[in-house]
């Protein structure tokens, strides 16, 4: 990779400080001559003919329904910063779910970036002309393009466009996103505007951006106003927007889950040669996640490529091991789509393409588990619900195969004071899906856990069964398998919708969609 490091040449024999270190491996000139022939003889950029982008509508009225919630506050909601991987070399920005949600930028646009939503008076009528009656102006202060006379242009090896591309203009990103935007660096003198305690609220969107949590704690202080409580409000609410999908919404979610489908049907001719490699789980997660970069953003989360005992590890992403002949692999993955909206998907597949007779009961009954959670999931049910009934198939199933202790029913185990059957799946089978694999976590019990299910509301459905290979309470024929099979669901105004339906669940369907594939 190349060096990003500058060094001031005209003093070869200064010795910098330990923050200045790598300036001992750069080679870039400083001298005025330099800097006179790069900053010269460059013609126009090619114009980028930015046009607004389909979101602009949806995003208005999003920032419309936070804007009621928060009349008379100054609302920050920060894109996040460029993070550091290593040294002096960062990773692949993705700006935070809120920014996303209420802007409609995706794939790694604009870091640094914030979006403020200012206080407007009623008087004032429509600011942002959205026809919604929003007690807010939207204003979006963002890093703009450097021009070719300045330094940064061919020496900021974080921002610089001679070394990251050129970013968008004021005025690109004023028409892409149907925000005005203004410079980052008048930021703090717009968020202090009126800040005190008979004046402006001033409440941020906490872990995103530890800088601009800072200033905003600065400005508080300054006008004499203590920390304020409202921000976790303020997480909450922009969590909260995001538990009903819009119609674009889940426009973004179907193109995520098609493209995830067919990340799966590019596995299955890989496993041949994840069996002849010596980390064949890495052959199946790398078969999939170069899918996911071409096909997409990336990948929504790192990939569970779990062949054999590991599956039994709910979150295995080292993906290091064989893959051998006779065992199952367990795929959990999801194609991010570029506007961040992910799908999360998970088969379970027998590596030789046909389930054992042990491994076939056991994928059976995570199935009917899936499916009795599919029966309830409807507009009138809480959402706690989907995991009771998932819960009783698996603790009947688990009474008939006699693996409960020695007194305990089923009925015994479901109760509280019991929950024995939960040794063998010990994660929830659903979670809210979205911008986030993991979507509105940090919305209010009430409306999440204890919420009723909604038409427009995504989530998945994932229940589970997993032996440990040295798990005795089991008998040995069942050791070592792991069994997960998950689907995003749609609840519709009469019921609910199998996004992820074209990719097979029973048995003789994988064992069926699999042979061709296999070649």
């Amino acid at each position: 990779m190349t060096d990003t490091t500058p060094v001031d040449e005209s003093a070869p024999g200064a010795t910098p400080g330990t923050e200045d270190r790598g300036s001992n491996r750069s080679q870039r000139p400083v001298s005025e001559a330099f800097k006179s022939f790069i900053t010269s003889q460059w013609g126009d950029r090619a114009d980028l003919a930015v046009e607004p982008a389909e979101a602009v509508p949806y995003t208005a009225e999003r920032r419309a329904r936070l804007s009621a919630l928060f009349p008379g506050a100054r609302l920050v909601i920060p894109a996040g910063p460029l993070k550091v991987r290593s040294n002096d070399t960062d990773y692949r920005f993705r700006p935070h779910s809120a920014f996303a949600h209420l802007t409609g930028l995706g794939t790694d646009q604009e870091p640094d970036a914030v979006l403020v939503l200012h206080p407007v008076a009623d008087a004032e009528g429509d600011p942002d002309g959205s026809g919604n009656g929003s007690h807010h102006h939207a204003v979006l202060y963002v890093r703009p393009l450097a021009a070719r006379d300045t330094e940064e242009f061919y020496a900021d090896s974080r921002y610089g466009e001679f070394w990251v591309g050129a970013r968008p203009s004021l005025d690109d990103v004023t028409t892409l996103t149907g925000v005005e935007a203004r410079h980052v660096d008048e930021l703090r003198d717009a968020l202090a505007k009126d800040v005190g305690a008979d004046g402006v609220r001033l409440l941020v969107v906490t872990g995103s951006d530890e800088a601009v949590e800072t200033l905003v704690e600065a400005i508080r202080e300054e006008a004499g106003v203590e920390a304020q409580s409202e921000d976790e409000s303020l997480v909450e609410a922009t969590s909260e927007l995001r538990l009903v999908k819009d119609a674009l919404e889940l426009e973004h979610l179907r193109e995520a889950v098609a493209r995830t489908i067919e990340g799966f049907e590019q596995v299955v001719p890989a496993l041949e040669k994840a069996v002849a490699h010596r980390r064949g789980e890495r052959v199946i997660e790398t078969t999939f996640d170069a899918h996911a970069r071409l096909e997409g953003n990336t990948v929504g989360y790192e990939t569970i490529a779990a062949a054999g005992e590991h599956a039994t590890t709910l979150h295995w992403i080292t993906n290091d091991g064989v893959v051998r002949p006779g065992e199952l692999v367990l795929l959990d993955a999801g194609v991010e789509v570029d506007s961040l909206y992910t799908a999360d998907i998970t088969r379970t597949l027998p590596v030789d393409g046909e389930f054992t007779e042990v491994q076939r009961r056991i994928y059976t009954a995570v199935l009917d588990a899936a499916d009795a959670a599919f029966a309830v999931a409807k507009p009138g049910t809480k959402f706690r619900d989907i995991h009771a009934a998932a819960m009783e198939v698996i603790a009947a199933r688990l009474e008939e195969w006699g693996l409960l202790p020695d007194g305990v029913t089923a009925e015994v185990s479901l109760s509280t004071e019991g929950q024995q059957h939960r040794r063998w799946m010990v994660h929830g089978t659903s979670h809210h899906l979205g911008l986030d694999v993991h979507d509105c976590a940090q919305a209010r019990r009430e409306l999440y856990l204890d919420g009723v299910l909604e038409p427009g509301m995504v989530f998945t459905i994932e229940p589970g069964l997993y032996f440990k290979a040295d798990d005795l309470a089991v008998p040995e024929e069942y050791r070592g398998i792991g069994v997960r099979i998950e689907d995003d669901v749609l609840v519709t105004a009469d019921g609910n919708e199998n996004l992820s339906a074209a990719l097979p669940r029973r048995p003789e369907d994988v064992e069926a969609w699999m042979a061709p594939l296999r070649g």
